[in-house]
């Protein structure tokens, strides 16, 4: 073990936060180009990207779950988590490479046009990403004490990712998205085929008990995420099928269900349960809240450059995508800097919980103020600067706050159904909010949405006990 490692000091956090970041890097690369590539190259209609989207949350549903269950249970080129960062990493750049060159595979296969082809590779590097980000999380949580040291891993990981999440929209405003593109592969596969090596896992936890993945189980402890999953599964369906029909009803009915199962869990209270009872019910209050954030955030990164293009249609193509990057790295550069120099030390006095629920409180205004205006780009730069704070907390706060609530040798498993409060609502942005907003004439409206679901997270937060 590295001397770094056995006295925790900050070198070591940030050999610790590489892998994340790379899968991160490769995230902002897809957040950056993937819309704009699909919309000005290949000229896919706004619900149709919004279809490419949904491969991403599709590829987590299962992915990161059954990823985190293998890797509580393995042990092989000397760790747990080292070998899906390193497989994951090298998949997803191949995968990223392929993105600018979809015509032409779309070609060589004798297909006409590339939707299917986009949502081949959105999902390929959408699974690449999940199966290196469950262990990258994981693997903090493995390596650090509970507490303050846990909670000081995770702010690193996000400051450090979200610094070179800055890099990769500022490659972009200088270069373009195609040579992003390119650049962001070289950088994502050195990040995880190289730190890992240098951090030591600790070999006694896979000698207890072995994690299993019990479905039933699972299911119960997903389930304010039930309504989520019903529109998720209709959603899909609907897409490959014509089951236009009965959209109001399945809309009004996944929405029934999501009111009754997450009032019902933020209203259960711990005292008097058991240790494991207790750290159930706070796991799925973490689980509710966290949902709502997620249709808000993953709205705005997919239909961010439809808004430009509604607030400021005289923009080109090529300006248009500039705008888009530069409001993203604004929005990464304030995430990068607030956690480990600002929300860590809130946390030490105001407790995770607390911290993060202020943070998720000024994101939603910040929605709402995009909503209300937006038509030069200062002021929408300005309105991004308020969202990266809640955006610095929705990628580290969490993480610490839902590793207090479960068994830590199975810290792969609920890693994955913690994932699933992330990828869901994606799914709902992609699908409902996607479908709505062809329709709609007010581009601007997907701030109204994002504004009112950060609302309810904000809220929902308030009924999360910190241990």
């Amino acid at each position: 073990m590295l001397a770094i490692q056995q006295r925790l000091s900050n070198a070591f956090y940030v050999v610790l936060s590489l892998p994340s970041t790379a899968m991160g890097f490769a995230l902002s690369v897809q957040i950056a180009a993937l819309s704009w590539i699909l919309s000005t190259q290949y000229g896919l209609k706004i619900d149709e990207i919004g279809l490419v989207w949904a491969a991403g949350p599709i590829a987590g549903i299962l992915g990161q779950v059954v990823f985190g269950v293998v890797s509580d249970n393995v042990w092989f080129w000397g760790g747990r988590r080292r070998p899906f960062i390193l497989i994951g990493g090298v998949l997803a750049a191949v995968s990223m490479l392929a993105l600018p060159n979809l015509g032409i595979i779309s070609e060589a296969m004798g297909l006409d046009g590339v939707l299917g082809i986009a949502i081949a590779v959105a999902l390929s590097l959408d699974i690449s990403i999940n199966v290196g980000f469950n262990p990258t999380r994981s693997i903090i949580a493995d390596v650090t004490p509970e507490g303050d040291a846990r909670t000081k891993g995770y702010t690193w990981m996000q400051t450090i990712s979200g610094t070179l999440g800055v890099l990769a929209y500022f490659i972009s405003v200088l270069f373009g998205n195609i040579d992003l593109i390119y650049i962001g592969a070289v950088i994502a596969l050195l990040l995880s085929v190289v730190p890992p090596f240098f951090i030591e896992e600790p070999r006694s936890e896979t000698e207890q008990v072995a994690t299993t993945l019990n479905l039933k189980q699972a299911l119960l402890d997903i389930r304010p995420l039930w309504g989520f999953l019903v529109y998720a599964i209709y959603g899909i369906a609907a897409r490959l099928t014509d089951l236009s029909a009965i959209s109001t009803f399945m809309i009004a009915f996944s929405a029934a269900i999501t009111a009754i199962t997450i009032a019902q869990t933020l209203l259960q209270k711990e005292a008097g349960k058991s240790k494991e009872e207790a750290g159930r019910i706070g796991f799925q209050k973490v689980l509710a809240a966290h949902s709502f954030t997620w249709i808000g955030i993953q709205s705005m990164f997919i239909y961010m450059f439809s808004y430009v293009q509604y607030r400021m249609p005289t923009l080109s193509d090529e300006r248009m995508g500039q705008v888009v990057s530069w409001s993203f790295l604004i929005l990464n550069a304030i995430a990068a800097v607030l956690p480990a120099f600002v929300l860590e030390p809130m946390t030490r006095r105001l407790g995770r919980v607390r911290t993060h629920l202020l943070c998720i409180a000024s994101m939603a205004a910040g929605y709402g103020l995009l909503w209300l205006g937006g038509g030069t780009e200062l002021y929408i730069y300005l309105c991004m600067a308020i969202l990266g704070v809640g955006w610095s907390a929705t990628v580290s706060l969490p993480f610490a706050i839902m590793s207090q609530q479960v068994d830590q040798s199975k810290m792969g498993l609920y890693m994955g159904l913690f994932n699933l409060s992330v990828v869901l609502p994606q799914l709902v942005a992609s699908l409902g909010v996607g479908q709505y907003l062809g329709a709609a004439a007010d581009k601007s409206l997907v701030f109204l949405i994002a504004a009112g679901c950060l609302a309810l997270s904000a809220l929902a937060w308030s009924f999360v006990k910190e241990k």
